[in-house]
Formats: C-alpha cells, structure tokens, sequence
C-alpha cells in the first residue's frame, strides 16, 4: 500500500486553457503553467521534485501545429545568406536542388548519395526498434556528407564549426540542477563532429586528433557513429534528439510500400496521423492523462555517481527503484512525445539563456519536428522520408548551414574559464555608463538554474561587474543577475524601495517569441510573446535562513511592503517561500518581496498570455478549486495575504533554526508535488487536523500558527456560509459577486494583526515601539 498522500505525488497538473463550462468570462488567467511551475520547486523549498513528467507532458500537450512546408520554409529561411528577408521561394528551390542526392548521383570524398537509398532498404525491413537506428544514422551522415556539395542561391555554405554529425546514442546521459540529477535516454543525437569525435578519441585504436577533416568525418561515420558512446555525451553539446519509435506492424512485416525507383518535386502528402498526439502509440483502452491519474518519476533523482552501461531505458528514465515499487508506479515507459520534451528541457538547462531547440521524431517512416521556445512548443506536421525523401534532404541542407546561435543558442553570453570555473560574460553599449561588463558565474554553487519547457525560465546568477561596482560600490553581499523570459516588468514605487529589489540595470533583448509563430501560420502568435531580460541587483538572503522573532518581522515587511503595492495598483500573485528575501541596512534587516517582475498593473487584467499566477503549495484555498483553475475565480488582495499565512506555515514546519529539517521532519513536502486541485483537499485537511502535525516550535510561534490557522477556518466558513444564504435568497446568486473589487483590505489584515499571538511578536520584533 501506498504511503499516506503519495497516490498523488504524480498527478497530471490542471490543464491550462481548459474550457471555461460555460462562464460567461475568465477573471484571471487559468494557473499551472506546465513545468515552469514545479522547477521553481526543485530544491527552492526543500522539496526534491522527481515527477516532472506530468508537468512537462502537460506543455507538450498545449503544443501548436504548423504543416511542414511552412516549418521546412522557416528553417530554410533561417539559414539562407539573407534570413530577415522573406523569400518565398526558397522551399521549391532546395526540393529541386537535392534531387541529385535523393537519386544516387552525388559522391563527396569517396561517399556516394546511392547510400542512402541502400541504407534506407536496411531501415524498412522488419525488426525492433534498436536494429534501425544505425541504418537512419547511415543514411543520414551519407546525406550530410553529399549535401556539402549542393549549391543553392540565397542559401549559406555548410557551417565548419558546427559540421554536424548524427551519433548514436541509447546510453544514459547526466545532468544537475542544483541539488538533483537527472538521467535521460535519446536514441540518437546531433552533435558537431568535434563533440561526436571527442567522445571516442581515447580508444586505443582510434587515429590521431590532427587527421584532416574528409578523413576524420568518414572515420567518424564508418566507425564510431554507429556505435554506442564509450562515455556519457555531454547535453551542453546536443544541438538536437532524435527519438524512435516502430509500431507493431513494422516490427513484423516491415513498412510498406517500397522506396519509389525515382525521386522528383511533388506536394506535400499528409501523413496518417498528420500531427502526433500525446500517447498516440498507446492501447486504445489507455486514457490520456488526466488530473489524478499517476504518472511515472521523470529521472530526477538525488545527485549521486554516475553510472554506465546499458540499461533499458525505463530504467535509466526511472532511477529510484524502491520509489517506483512504493507508489506502484507504471510500468510503462513515457510517450515518445514526453521524453523528447524532457530531453527538451535537458537541452535548454545544459546552456545559459537558449532561445529555442528543435528535436526530432521518428515513428517507422514518418518524421515529425518539434520546436520549442518559452512561449510554447509547435509541432510540424509529418514528412514520410522514405516516400518523400527530398523534403527529408531539405530539413538536413537547412540544418547543416545553421550556425550555433541558428540551433538556439545565445551568441550574446560568451563562455570563458576564470580560475578554472566556467563563466559567461556578457558586455553591451550603456547609454549611462558607456560600456557595462558583466562576469556570470554560471558554475557558482548558489546559482538557482530552472528546468522546463516555457514560462520565464528564471537563472539567478551571482555577478560581477566593473561599471556597476564604479556606480553603485560593492556591495556586502556582492551582486546577482536575473536572466529570464518574461512578459512585462513592474516599475518601482516610491514608498517601498526598500522592501522591493534595487534594481541596478537591466537589459531588454529584441528578439520575441512570436517571431517564428507568425513566420509559421500559428495562431495567435503573438499571445503570451517573451522577450529575454537580464536584471541586476544586489544580492539577497532567503528568508529560509531566519527563525522565531527574526523571521516574524521580515516576514510582516514583506506584507506590509505588498499591501501597500496593492493599494497602488500593482498586484504581485505569487507570494512564495522563494520570493521573500532580506538585507542588512542600518544594522535592521530589510525585509524584501520579490519577484515583482510577475506583478500586473491595476489596469491589465490579470497577467498576460501563459503567465502562471501562483506557486501551488502558497495558493489560497479558493484559488485552488478546479473553478479557479479554469480562470473563473478573480484573483483578490486577500488570495496574496492567505499566501502570506501558508508561507509562513510551511517555514516554521519544514525549518528548524534556519536550517532544513530532514525529509521525514517535513509534513508539507507533498503540497509542492500535488496538482492544484489536490493540494487544496490537502491544505483544507491542515486546517481540520493541525493538532495532529507534529510540531518541534517555540510555544510563541506555535500559538501564532494555530492563531492564524483559526482566522484562516473561520473566515473560510464565513464566506461559505454567505454563499449559501444568497443561493437561499436568489438562485444561482452564490456566484462571485463584482462588491469584492472593493474588500476591505485593512480589515482583512487586521484579522490576523489583532490576535494576541500577532501582537506579542510584534512586540518581541521592535521592542522600541
């Protein structure tokens, strides 16, 4: 039997974007943004988030589509000599001028084209999935290597420092994020071929680095690529996966029909399916995922020593084996669409500020590609590449002429080693201080990473800087940078500068989201557009590190600081554990909310586009229920001041004298693993049980919780009760009604502020006054 609360630790999240049933409008924007959610998780309260998956599925399953023509056309244009100019014609151009190649006439340093279709041969006949992933990479690298010899007016040459390679993979791979490591799986990856030849140069047999380059490609080719890495591959080289699947048909009698004698230009067939569903390869009687049904762990596991080998994949997918048998995990591996989005995710952690990644799908002859940015994922339509061979030729003449910021990454942020640790630096023109210089240290230990799909993708860097430290001084605690994906920024007010951060520059970036949905056709492009942004501040201590008195009076700035935002319009909806901080000034620490970067103005309904509103576990109680979840429910100050009360909860539970308790001390961990609707029945079962959690507190703080609890229960069956008299009254008038916009906020504060507990430690907190 399972543990108490752990059926639903992998619990599909809320679907965003759900239909409203019949509301007559969205009062704020429906929560649960897919993984963004759960990676502001991972190690930010204690709580070591291993089911991932649920979250990422549910961004692959919002996934936009576009035809693959217009995905062929946009990639095209992206490697074209002129990419801000639109051509058209480039499409028709490149399917003409791959023939040779698709038709066997084309040899390149000793390599002939007519390998691809005896390649192909191999790959079509029956067999299971592992003995068609050389036969692909064959035929593949035999392309390659013949398409560096296709002109094409307006396209650039091939790439040399990138020249990439398909290799074979199917080995476990690593990564950390913080404190976790995940273990992924692809079957095959594109790599550049210095990365791809790196990987074997320690075999004993293998020839010398200095071979020239036609020589070291075949070697490569003919040898090694084929071939399983001797050592993990790192991700931070993966410009692209490549993942298989073969469904039973093709395992027992092959994919029919045949490879056609001849190749010529012809228009796009659509496949069957055109787009691939999540779960597509499933029984019929599976049901897609819903919001209780259990999913399994991701692969996010404590860090630990890496391990080689040639295990199946659920098992390098699935690594904490006695979980699994605990909470009865399926057995069944995850969708074919889910793991290329995890190794999405993989991708996007490996490298500083990625703008976007493409991955590719491959289900016996057809091949779908997937993008993915931080507004979202598309997914293109199908290319059958056994019968339609030459649009499978153009995706690979477009990729090979892509330079490194082409793949997605940021050109902007260089690498550089500084006594031996991996930094990024980053320099750009100031109108104000000339030219400000920035050092990230990107392999500091306190530097917070995310681990998603889309939403902000927040890294908080410690940071460096000769123009800011001749502008501002140095600071105590030394200098962070805020990297993320963001919608808009709040300005800052006046009569709280202290309590929110000081912001010292910033930097907007000009490329939006939108760009490529619109060049794709999708619709709606440009809802929920981000725009990359670089803040600077002073660094910040978490309000994890204090206890009793010390913790009550940060804790009540930060409310106070937020109230008095809220009366100035700027609404913040994201009260968490990770968004207050603190600081020394004056010998007084400061308390600081932070975060203000998701705030919205009083004349913007809610936050735009697919910004979450809320980090589950702190949410109100209202806000948790599926109405809310669907958007129907207003987003009020009380919501933000109820956050406040569970925050502070789960500090003085999950925290003994600043200092984390262990796992089995913790009795909220799973709120941070529950979906929004179950983390309310679990956070309504609190507020009726609280005398039966164990408490290790100070009797104060102790009589402060249960104080608070108590307004907390009263004031929920207050408002139940109300609903319930104006239903009496008048049918159907138990819905939320337009007098809240004008609640009384300093009533519902002092609720709270009046009761004994709260007086006393205001007291102990400034005995001065």
């Amino acid at each position: 039997m399972s543990p108490a609360g752990e059926i639903g630790t992998s619990s599909t999240p809320p679907r965003a974007n759900a239909p409203a049933h019949g509301a007559s409008k969205i009062e704020s924007t429906p929560n649960s943004r897919g993984a963004a959610v759960v990676s502001e998780n991972i190690s930010l309260v204690g709580v070591r988030i291993k089911e991932v998956r649920p979250w990422i599925q549910r961004d692959i399953e919002q996934a936009k589509q576009c035809k693959a023509d217009a995905m062929l056309q946009a990639l095209l244009q992206r490697a074209s000599c002129s990419p801000e100019t639109e051509q058209p014609e480039l499409l028709q151009k490149c399917l003409k001028g791959v023939l040779p190649v698709c038709n066997g006439q084309v040899s390149a340093g000793g390599i002939c084209s007519s390998g691809v279709e005896k390649a192909l041969k191999k790959y079509v006949r029956p067999g299971v999935e592992n003995n068609f992933h050389a036969p692909f990479i064959e035929a593949t690298n035999i392309a390659l290597a013949c398409l560096q010899e296709i002109k094409v007016d307006g396209m650039r040459a091939p790439v040399p420092a990138v020249d990439m390679i398909c290799q074979q993979n199917d080995m476990p791979m690593y990564q950390h994020h913080q404190s976790v490591k995940s273990t992924r799986k692809p079957d095959c990856v594109i790599l550049p071929l210095n990365s791809a030849y790196a990987a074997f140069e320690d075999e004993k047999d293998y020839e010398k680095d200095d071979m020239k380059h036609d020589t070291k490609r075949k070697a490569q080719m003919v040898k090694n690529a084929m071939a399983k890495p001797p050592a993990p591959l790192p991700w931070e080289d993966v410009l692209a996966c490549i993942e298989f699947k073969r469904k039973p048909p093709g395992k027992k009698q092959g994919i029919k029909p045949p490879l056609p004698s001849s190749y010529g230009v012809k228009d796009y067939v659509p496949t069957k399916p055109e787009y691939l569903p999540v779960n597509h390869l499933k029984a019929p009687a599976t049901q897609p995922a819903s919001d209780t049904a259990p999913v399994i762990s991701s692969g996010l596991t404590a860090a630990q020593p890496s391990e080689g080998g040639s295990r199946s994949k659920r098992k390098a997918v699935d690594t904490l084996q006695s979980a699994a048998k605990k909470s009865k995990i399926d057995p069944d591996e995850p969708d074919v669409t889910v793991q290329t989005g995890l190794y999405a995710a993989e991708m996007f952690a490996a490298n500083l500020a990625v703008n976007y990644l493409i991955n590719l799908i491959v289900t016996d002859d057809v091949m779908w590609i997937w993008y993915y940015d931080r507004q979202g994922t598309i997914q293109s339509s199908g290319i059958n590449f056994v019968q339609d061979l030459p649009r499978f030729m153009v995706l690979l003449y477009a990729l090979q002429r892509f330079r490194l910021e082409d793949w997605g990454r940021n050109k902007d942020f260089l690498p550089v080693q500084v006594e031996g640790k991996q930094c990024h630096e980053f320099k750009i023109k100031d109108e104000e201080l000339g030219e400000v210089d920035l050092l990230l240290h990107t392999s500091h230990a306190e530097r917070v990473t995310h681990y998603g799909l889309q939403g902000r993708a927040t890294n908080v860097v410690p940071v460096n800087s000769e123009a800011l430290s001749k502008k501002y001084g140095n600071f105590q605690d030394g200098m962070v940078a805020k990297i993320f994906w963001g919608e808009e920024i709040a300005e800052a007010h006046d009569t709280v500068k202290d309590h929110i951060p000081e912001l010292l520059w910033h930097h907007t970036f000009t490329n939006p989201t939108s760009a490529v949905r619109e060049a794709l056709g999708v619709p709606e492009p440009t809802t929920g557009s981000r725009v990359l942004y670089i803040l600077v501040f002073r660094k910040l201590h978490p309000i994890t590190t204090l206890h009793g008195k010390d913790l009550f009076d940060v804790w009540y700035q930060c409310i106070l600081c937020h109230l008095s935002l809220w009366k100035e319009g700027v609404y913040h909806r994201d009260i968490s554990a990770g968004n207050l901080m603190w600081y020394w000034k004056g010998g007084k620490r400061m308390g600081v909310l932070n975060d203000y970067d998701l705030s919205s103005l009083a004349d913007v309904q809610g936050p735009l586009g697919n910004e979450r509103t809320g980090t589950v576990p702190f949410m109100a109680l209202e806000l948790l229920s599926a109405k809310a979840q669907r958007g129907e429910v207003k987003h009020l100050y009380r919501h933000d001041l109820e956050s406040f009360m569970w925050v502070f909860i789960w500090l003085c539970l999950s925290y003994r004298d600043g200092a984390l308790l262990p796992a089995d001390l913790r009795p909220l961990d799973e709120w941070a693993r529950l979906n929004a609707v179950a983390c309310g029945e679990k956070k309504d079962f609190f507020l009726r049980h609280m005398p039966d959690y164990p408490a290790h507190l100070e009797p104060r703080i102790w009589r402060f919780l249960v104080q608070c609890v108590l307004v907390l229960e009263n004031d929920t069956h207050r408002r139940s009760a109300l609903r319930m008299q104006k239903l009496l009254m008048v049918p159907g008038a138990a819905e939320q009604s337009n007098d809240e916009e004008l609640e009384d906020m300093d009533g519902f504060l002092r609720m709270f502020t009046n009761t004994q507990s709260w007086v006393e430690l205001s007291e102990l907190s400034n005995p001065s006054q």
